[in-house]
């Protein structure tokens, strides 16, 4: 019986995991980390053992190596200079806190400002650090945009990398 409470808890715990990686937080480590407590509070006689840990934390760091590179990689491409993927980068999680903020509609009204507010943060992040480097006004437009769909690809990866994370717990539970 305590055995389902801690699964439940996990569960739920791990859910909201998941939705914070699209307000650019460490979900997926928060959800390595809440396995942790669960093996330590749990045992391993039933369900997710450490080496279902193992495989956790090895899906944790390629979602953030997919986060990181596509979000850079398509701006970088571009031309992007350096101080501009860092503005991005900057811009991109203050667009993303910003915008769950100003989404009046609960839950999905926060989730699609935060995603929006990320996109709209690596564009302005990159076109002006290009500005202030005097990169070419099309030029600059071409890298924002390339900033911002490889900041939506980025973090479209993670949440994939997540939920994955989520439903591998999942069906170990059991």
């Amino acid at each position: 019986m305590v055995y389902w409470i801690e699964a439940t808890i996990l569960v739920i715990v791990n859910a909201a995991c998941v939705v914070a990686n699209l307000f650019m937080l460490p979900g997926n480590w928060l959800m390595v980390g809440s396995l942790c407590v669960f093996l330590l509070m749990a045992g391993t006689t039933t369900g997710p053992d450490w080496t279902t840990l193992l495989v956790v934390i090895a899906l944790a760091t390629l979602g953030e190596a997919l986060e990181a590179f596509t979000g850079a990689a398509k701006a970088h491409r571009m031309g992007a200079s350096r101080r501009a993927l860092l503005m991005s980068l900057v811009l991109s999680m203050v667009g993303s806190i910003a915008g769950a903020i100003v989404v009046p509609i609960p839950v999905i009204g926060s989730a699609v400002g935060a995603v929006a507010g990320a996109a709209l943060g690596a564009f302005g992040g990159a076109w002006l650090g290009e500005a202030w480097i005097g990169t070419e006004g099309p030029l600059r437009t071409e890298i924002g945009n390339a900033a911002m769909k490889g900041r939506i690809a980025g973090m479209l990866a993670k949440l994939a990398i997540g939920a994955a994370i989520f439903v591998f717990q999942l069906v170990c539970l059991w």
